[in-house]
């Protein structure tokens, strides 16, 4: 066999720096809009997990949003905190009544932007960098520049206003794939371009359009660019932008560069950002996807008994990113997974039991059916034809009360270790309200992951199932479901049975 290798010249730094504007670019996703409140707690974990700057917002685009980058500000978070504006001194001025760390002017590079957004010529575009990046630093002393639309900019009179903009007094440059339309291979060639010609740190910022912006920005770093911009989960216009995670672990892991990201709460933020953006992360989401570490072929869950490495990167954990490795049930499950987590609940079958439990799962599996960890316990017990584990949870009942005049509370009864316990939460529906409602006679911290409605008949009557994963305090996943045509007690039950599974796994021997 041949073996081929490839040089290329690296100018890969040891080390980058993280640009997040999931608040700016990340809030223009169509149907996204954060309150005040959780674009401070995004800005926090932004900054806890170690972003070096933050884009908290466009002052000048509203008052509302002025005062939110003022908030933003106010809280002295170790990262810088910036403000985008237009090259207009009005715009530079909100964002400096800010009081931000950093101002992000941008003016529209290319000729189809140039000529039919601000309608200038290549001359005053060059004129208005320059006065612009200067006014900036006549009051503040960080100023990045961006050239919108510096993929589709001709290469000489970009290096021009790039230079007007290193010479006004610019800290950073940075290059735009506005409409994400470049690849790798042209990626490299215009960094590698600019590198020898700019003498400032390079910044890329690449938009999804194709799916290419991780792999865009990962080549532009290798090429010479010294700073990324990235968003939590590549929420942005269009497609979106490159995702911080997956950005993050491929310099941290392939390529090694330091980012002086916190990794180990990857996972955290992102489903943090998840919840207030109403996006949720999709399973096969790399780095923070449920299925990110998850395995349910037989030969590969085997493998990954043996050695994790046999069907993992190994140099990306799920312990680096804040994930947990688990085995999932399905058609294609093996009998060496279904045997393991069957012990981690000390049920032993023997051989035979454990074939009819497998086939089983596959039956179900083969129906379209998700089979949760519930379904498994149910399934063992019934095959080997054993007692039941004392629940933690028996509801007794359930009142739920909503309407477009009140707001949806509902209150519970359960028996709860043996103790007759009655709770009321308020929820923004009905299920909101009953599951909160269950949570809260819990004697433990039980956190609701993730929660999925799916009918499985047509109509008004319709029958739906629900399929919910909770987390314990020691962050141990499980998976447990009800189907019913009232949703709501579907809701409940489905809650009830998850709970009693974090029960369930720490039975005695």
């Amino acid at each position: 066999m041949w073996g081929i290798a490839f040089f290329v010249e690296s100018r890969s730094p040891k080390r980058v720096t993280v640009f997040d504007t999931t608040l700016r670019d990340g809030e223009q996703t169509p149907g996204v809009s954060f309150t005040l409140e959780q674009k401070l707690d995004i800005a926090r974990i932004l900054s806890e997990v170690g972003v070096h700057a933050i884009e908290a917002g466009f002052p000048a685009s509203s008052a509302q949003e002025k005062e939110t980058v003022s908030r933003i500000a106010a809280e002295g978070h170790a990262a810088s905190i910036c403000g985008l504006s237009r090259s207009r001194v009005d715009d530079v001025n909100t964002c400096l009544d800010c009081d931000v760390d950093m101002v992000h002017v941008f003016i529209p590079t290319s000729d189809i932007q140039r000529e039919n957004t601000i309608k200038k010529t290549r001359e005053e575009v060059l004129a208005i960098t320059g006065e612009i990046v200067g006014y900036v630093r006549d009051h503040l002393d960080q100023c990045m520049f961006s050239a919108m639309d510096a993929t589709r900019t001709d290469l000489p009179y970009l290096i021009e206003v790039f230079r007007a903009a290193a010479d006004a007094g610019a800290t950073v440059v940075n290059v735009p794939d506005t409409v994400g339309v470049y690849t790798p291979m042209k990626m490299r060639a215009l960094i590698s371009a600019l590198a020898e010609e700019i003498h400032v740190p390079i910044d890329i910022h690449c938009h999804n359009d194709f799916g290419l912006a991780v792999a865009n920005t990962t080549t532009a770093v290798e090429s010479g660019a010294s700073q990324v911009q990235v968003t939590v989960n590549g929420i942005g216009e269009r497609a979106g932008n490159a995702d911080i995670a997956q950005t993050v672990m491929i310099l941290e892991a392939i390529d090694g560069i330091s980012t002086g990201i916190e990794t180990t709460r990857l996972v955290e933020m992102s489903r943090l950002v998840s919840r207030y953006s109403g996006i949720p992360i999709i399973p096969v989401q790399p780095v923070v996807g449920d299925n990110a570490f998850a395995h349910e072929s037989g030969i590969h869950s085997h493998g990954i008994m043996a050695n994790s490495q046999t069907f993992e990167p190994g140099i990306m954990t799920p312990e680096m990113v804040g994930h947990r490795r688990r085995l999932a049930l399905g058609k294609h499950v093996g009998r060496h997974a279904v045997r393991q987590m069957l012990s981690l609940v000390h049920i032993n079958p023997n051989d035979s039991e454990l074939d009819l439990i497998v086939e089983r799962i596959k039956l179900i599996s083969a129906r379209g059916r998700r089979v949760t960890d519930h379904d498994l316990y149910v399934i063992a017990e019934d095959v080997m034809d054993i007692q039941a584990v004392a629940k933690t949870v028996e509801l007794r009942d359930i009142a739920v009360m909503s309407g477009n005049h009140c707001i949806p509370t509902a209150s519970v009864r359960a028996c709860v270790l043996g103790a007759e316990k009655a709770a009321s939460a308020i929820g923004n529906g009905p299920v909101d309200a009953a599951v909160k409602a269950v949570l809260s006679v819990m004697p433990i911290g039980i956190q609701l992951k993730d929660f999925r409605i799916e009918a499985i008949s047509g109509g008004t009557d319709a029958i739906g199932h629900v399929t919910i994963t909770v987390e314990d305090p020691e962050g141990r996943t499980y998976d447990a479901s009800s189907s019913g045509d009232d949703i709501v007690l579907a809701s409940a039950e489905a809650m009830v049975n998850a709970i009693n599974l974090v029960r369930y796994t720490q039975k005695s021997p």
